[in-house]
């Protein structure tokens, strides 16, 4: 096996290499090999049984821990596996802390060394106090529209309404024990959190033929419980200007990307910002919408494991769990699903989620002509396969059957969808949809038009 985030090989030991199982140790722990070189080859190792007594002898007395050491044997050369385990307490060598990063070693300094310092001792950076802040600083109008977005979602009770703003604040966990307001108090209700937080901004800009060409741009301030209806008021009233149709005498404004779409990514940008680090930007083009926030993924989360099911793992506590209160969002990481599922109706392309400058990045699409063009010939089937792939419930779907009615109502609506985003949306992995489409395709329920790039899907 290749050298990975949980596998690293040495050829022979150096003392420098405890801080390989530092970092295991930190992060999600792996496997050291001394014995094999770059390719995993059995190279061995000399004097295995004296390394057998030192490596564990440094281990604690440099890191503290005790991995489990064994030696194997390959025809005529030993080799030696470390395992580490992840440790639930921070690890550091000689007074620096390093964490595994892909088959890299990385030195952890500054916020994100606070951040990893936090999230070992279990609490996150929004649950710490600001000592300098009081009740004066919290926006109590903002305090009341969260109460009565709450008890509209069922998820407070209407007594609530009579309680003061300490005391709701208080039962929101957002009052630390020694009676001082958390930062999450203050960037969710804060009449002026820029006070504590310069970077708190959600930038927007429209931008021309490239990233020099600045058209136009507006900076979203305040606390973030209010900042999503500010930015889509921005946003449809300048940025996102729907053209007018008419269907018979209904009017129908549709913006080019779905608005709960839009919604969903927005708000998971400003739950899931590091708000040590930087603005949020959300860059629009002619072609495509960039939404990006500071704070790389949790190390338990891939960029493909999103696309699939997955716990939820804010970075932010109890600014998820204010923003879950309110009915903003829902707890259990189905924000992609959702996203996906939007632009699949719409018949636009999937979303693109990639790492970028230690944060996130978003991509959103909008459909080309041929895609349009496919999309339309797709649309012509039997009426009857319309109404029953149309009668599934789009997030109940509990067995196969289901899963295949509920492909055939994606690919009806976009036939031109991959594997991976029909994955995504369903909520399982890339294999087990191929199996469903093999499966429909074989029994003549949908046809492939074209070939693997630039194809479709064909429902019959």
């Amino acid at each position: 096996m290749p050298e990975s985030e949980r596998i690293e090989y040495k050829s022979n030991w150096r003392d420098e290499y405890l801080k390989v199982i530092c970092a295991f140790a930190n992060a999600l722990g792996g496997v050291l090999y001394i014995g094999k070189d770059d390719d995993g080859k059995i190279v061995g190792v000399k004097d295995p049984k004296r390394l057998l007594e030192d490596i564990p002898n440094k281990c604690v007395q440099l890191l503290g821990i005790i991995p489990k050491i064994t030696s194997h044997q390959s025809k005529k050369s030993t080799y030696l596996i470390i395992k580490v385990e992840q440790s639930t307490v921070p690890i550091s060598f000689h007074g620096l802390y390093y964490v595994r990063s892909g088959s890299t070693n990385q030195q952890l300094k500054g916020g994100l060394l606070q951040s990893f310092l936090l999230r070992k001792s279990g609490k996150s950076w929004d649950e710490q106090e600001e000592p300098y802040a009081t009740l004066r600083d919290i926006d109590n109008q903002t305090l009341k529209d969260f109460v009565n977005r709450a008890i509209t979602a069922g998820r407070i009770e209407t007594s609530a309404r009579l309680d003061s703003p300490g005391e709701l604040l208080r039962k929101l966990n957002l009052i630390t024990p020694s009676g001082k307001l958390s930062r999450a108090a203050l960037i969710c209700f804060g009449k002026n959190p820029e006070k504590f937080f310069p970077n708190i901004h959600f930038k927007i800009g429209r931008f021309g033929t490239n990233d020099a060409d600045l058209l136009y741009q507006d900076v979203v301030e305040g606390n973030i419980f209010s900042m999503p209806e500010k930015i889509f008021t921005i946003l449809k009233s300048k940025y996102l200007v729907a053209p007018i149709k008419y269907k018979n005498l209904q009017r129908i404004e549709q913006t080019p990307y779905p608005e709960s779409a839009l919604r969903e990514a927005i708000l998971n940008a400003i739950v899931h910002k590091d708000y040590s680090g930087t603005d949020i930007q959300l860059s629009i083009y002619n072609n495509e919408l960039l939404l990006w926030n500071d704070g790389k993924l949790p190390e338990e989360l891939s960029i493909e494991k999103l696309f699939a099911k997955h716990p939820s793992l804010p970075r932010n506590k109890r600014i998820a769990d204010v923003f879950f209160k309110s009915g903003y969002i829902e707890a259990w990481g189905r924000g992609i699903a959702k996203i996906n599922e939007a632009l699949a109706l719409a018949g636009l392309p999937g979303l693109v989620v990639s790492e970028l400058a230690g944060g996130i990045q978003v991509k959103f699409k909008v459909k080309n002509q041929v895609s349009h063009q496919r999309k339309n010939t797709t649309h012509t089937n039997d009426n009857v396969v319309v109404n029953v792939v149309d009668n599934v419930v789009n997030n109940v779907v509990d067995n196969v059957v289901d899963k295949q009615l509920y492909l055939l109502k994606m690919l009806k609506k976009n036939g031109t969808l991959s594997a991976l985003q029909l994955a995504s949306m369903l909520e399982t992995t890339e294999r087990t949809i191929q199996r469903y489409l093999k499966q429909l395709k074989d029994s003549n329920k949908i046809t492939r038009i074209g070939g693997a790039k630039g194809g479709y899907w064909k429902v019959m």
